[in-house]
């Protein structure tokens, strides 16, 4: 009997041809095995049918740890001659029945963790050490199918050993793309500031690195997907050197500790957090910190936060940065600016970062496509995406809402992803971040284009965001104009709803959509809102209560502005003991309320700004250094209050008041504690869009009530949300899959022009 098999999934770049090579083996099977480009793997198989089926079941339950298989089709076919024995034959390009999946990164594994440190091991103290179960992958790749040859390891000739192992069947390398060694792979460099090279070898720039951090010096660090500026974590003095020289007066760090002993030190770990920490993907997890967390790390490291980033080694060269010395965490932030692109070249780190490190680890393997870390935290009891990136990407999403045509969705302007959704799969890219900045706006674009020739698709839609100004706007607009194909503007909102639902696989939901900002239908920021709807339609049902935002996007940077918005000349006094805050002192706290006196303002019904403002009132934040830094430093001082206050939200033809909440804290805030005034606020909020959300659920028959939009990070604000919504009998959807802020908005965007464009 011969049969031809055609299988889908994650099946290249995972050792899948050399597994299927040993299962024909092992059943005593004849034929071959090949790549298809982006088509899957073909198999040919000829024996006994009972071996055949035996193979099938294996071929299913059996697959290496790294792969995942969709679909197998299988045809008998007519041969003549017999097969001489099993081959792993030259991948084809074939284009048909698009079916492979682009391979992430995966984290370095056990066995050559094992061998790194082993002194009898050729590979003993090689940085780039990998195999076929673990190595870059997505980030080194330039087009399909995955071998060597279409990566950047083509520069890097095997030696006969390396390619000894590589064509053995027997071997743990075999077929393995990145297979190298001290001989013939990657070198690694240290070099000073002048870009002198101070190194003799790869172990030797390792060796003194491990010790200059151990002596307080930051290294940019070149690893698989761009470059980290590193540091000793646990000293206050070169914490506090690095913030100054980075201009990051407050945004918390994320560091990488020597083991899961080390973090279990200075941050409480579930179950769950461990097998995230531990996985092959190794993103950084955000842990609660333990008491006496500065026992172990610089208090610096996450200032006014109660939670801290964490991630562990997930390459050789990061298992090498602790070998020479006794650190036990390192701060591992990435290299560039919030919200530009990672810095991937060797020149460009020594030209953009001379001015804040004090050597350079490089390698000369290029980096194809950059990728940040994926940030997860495990919260309401699930996975929790704020950034869905190394490890994940570009492993699709299956929606239930196959699309006849090739979508692409740009996602907003802030915390960007873009997706590409073709038949029943969607891509959504890597982290690409704030789009107002041309750099970040030009690696979109690359990025989009290596998506898309990866995929071998050409959008036929394309879906935005419905505020005009947005970068990522005008760009699809722009495609459209070029390619004379239609263009869909989606409201914000109703694309997180559509995000949630597509995860879900779910027709309608009542959602609470709740962040700092989104376009509105009326023009007006929302932020706080209560939607009913579908794909295709939705209906806004409730919202909270419209406040004056005063000068626009300023409001977000001081949100003693909205303060003033809402309390209007109560707050005066309050606002000239903060005049420091402002940039212009009093005169600018007196056009403030010049500007509110005259109506010179737009509104917004943003949860996001509220929050900020209650963080105002209570002396945690008066000015925006980070993304969302006031609301963070209001969760972390309501995680530890309780709610004094005891205020039942007041709700009003389907409108939360705001202002009873805001002008109660102002009154009390002498009277309380912060952290009990900051969970009372956060206790008003929740309760108010979960009451409302169940009216409107249970008075149009809505079996499931969601929430999305950056403010369900908010551990808090969700967990009280969930668990009236479960009370009131009803179905409770959380964020899984893609992040619940602005990196998940592009799914959403892609799954609505679907339903709007092919109807």
């Amino acid at each position: 009997m011969i049969l031809k098999i055609h299988v889908t999934g994650v099946v290249q770049g995972v050792g899948f041809r050399p597994f299927i090579y040993r299962l024909a083996k092992t059943h005593n099977l004849k034929g071959s095995v090949v790549n298809l480009g982006d088509a899957g793997v073909k198999i040919i198989i000829q024996g006994e049918n009972g071996e055949i089926q035996r193979f099938l079941q294996d071929l299913k339950n059996k697959a290496p740890p790294m792969a995942r298989v969709d679909e197998i089709k299988t045809e008998e076919v007519k041969k003549e001659s017999p097969f001489d024995g099993f081959h792993i034959k030259r991948s084809e390009q074939e284009r048909e029945n698009q079916g492979s999946i682009i391979p992430p990164d995966v984290g370095i594994c056990d066995e050559c963790m094992k061998e790194l440190f082993d002194p009898n091991d050729r590979r003993y103290l090689y940085f780039f050490i990998t195999c076929t179960n673990c190595g870059p992958r997505f980030t080194i790749i330039n087009s399909l199918p995955y071998d060597r040859e279409r990566t950047s390891m083509t520069t890097f000739e095997m030696c006969d050993e390396c390619r000894g192992e590589y064509t053995n069947p027997n071997n743990r390398r075999f077929h393995a793309q990145t297979v190298a060694c001290h001989t013939c792979g990657p070198k690694a460099m240290l070099l000073d500031k002048k870009g002198v090279e101070l190194s003799d070898s790869s172990v030797d720039a390792l060796k003194k690195t491990s010790k200059l951090l151990m002596e307080g010096n930051i290294v940019a660090v070149k690893g698989n997907g761009g470059f980290h500026i590193a540091c000793n974590a646990e000293e206050d003095e070169v914490v506090n050197k690095l913030r100054r020289l980075l201009g990051r007066e407050q945004q918390p760090f994320a560091i990488m500790s020597r083991n899961l002993d080390v973090t279990e030190g200075f941050a409480y770990v579930s179950e769950e957090e461990k097998k995230l920490l531990t996985s092959s993907v190794k993103p950084i997890v955000v842990l609660k910190k333990k008491e006496d967390f500065e026992q172990y790390l610089s208090k610096n490291v996450s200032p006014g936060l109660h939670t801290i980033g964490v991630m562990l080694p997930y390459t050789g060269l990061h298992a090498l940065l602790f070998h020479e010395n006794n650190i036990g965490s390192l701060v591992m932030t990435s290299a560039n600016k919030p919200g530009y692109p990672m810095v991937v070249d060797n020149r460009e780190a020594l030209h953009k970062l001379v001015d804040v490190v004090d050597y350079f680890l490089i390698h000369n393997r290029d980096i194809v496509q950059r990728c940040d870390d994926s940030v997860v935290s495990i919260n309401g009891n699930k996975k929790t995406f704020l950034r869905r990136s190394r490890g994940y990407v570009p492993l699709p999403l299956l929606v239930s809402h196959p699309s006849k045509n090739t979508v692409f969705a740009t996602g907003p302007d802030t915390d960007v992803t873009f997706c590409i959704l073709t038949k029943n799969q969607a891509f959504l890219s890597q982290h690409i971040g704030d789009t107002g900045h041309h750099e970040t706006m030009e690696f979109f674009k690359n990025a989009f284009q290596h998506l898309k020739k990866l995929l071998d698709v050409n959008p036929s839609t394309v879906a935005c965001d419905l505020h005009p100004r947005f970068a990522t706007t005008l760009f699809a607009e722009q495609i459209c104009l070029e390619k004379n194909i239609s263009c869909v503007h989606i409201q914000h909102h109703h694309a997180h709803l559509a995000s949630l639902l597509g995860e879900h696989k779910k027709e309608e939901m009542v959602c609470i959509t709740a962040d700092g900002f989104g376009y509105g239908e009326d023009k007006n920021a929302w932020g706080g809102e209560i939607l009913l709807g579908g794909f295709s339609n939705y209906k806004r049902v409730g919202h909270l209560q419209m406040q004056p935002l005063i000068g626009g996007d300023l409001a977000a940077t001081y949100p003693l502005r909205v303060v003033a918005g809402v309390l209007g000349e109560d707050s005066a006094d309050f606002l000239m003991q903060n005049k420091q805050v402002f940039p212009h002192g009093e005169k600018e706290i007196e056009l403030v309320f010049k500007q509110l006196k005259n109506h010179r303002y737009i509104y917004t019904t943003s949860c996001g700004r509220i929050l900020d403002a209650a963080a105002a009132i209570l002396g945690l934040c008066y000015r925006r250094t980070y993304e969302g830094e006031p609301a963070r430093k209001l969760e972390a001082a309501a995680h530890k209050g309780r709610d004094v206050l005891q205020l039942k939200p007041v709700i009003k033809n389907d409108v939360i008041d705001t202002s009873t909440l805001l002008h109660t804290l102002f009154e009390y805030r002498d009277r309380y504690n912060p952290m009990d005034l900051a969970y009372s606020a956060e206790e008003y909020l929740s309760q108010g869009l979960a009451t409302l959300a169940v009216e409107q659920a249970e008075k149009n028959g809505i079996k499931h009530v969601g929430f999305s939009g950056g403010c369900a990070y908010n551990k808090h604000l969700l967990t009280r949300i969930k668990e009236m919504v479960k009370n009131a009998g009803l179905i409770f959807l959380q964020h899984e899959k893609v992040p619940p802020g602005d990196g998940g908005v592009s799914l959403g965007q892609a799954l609505i022009a679907t339903e709007t464009s092919f109807k």
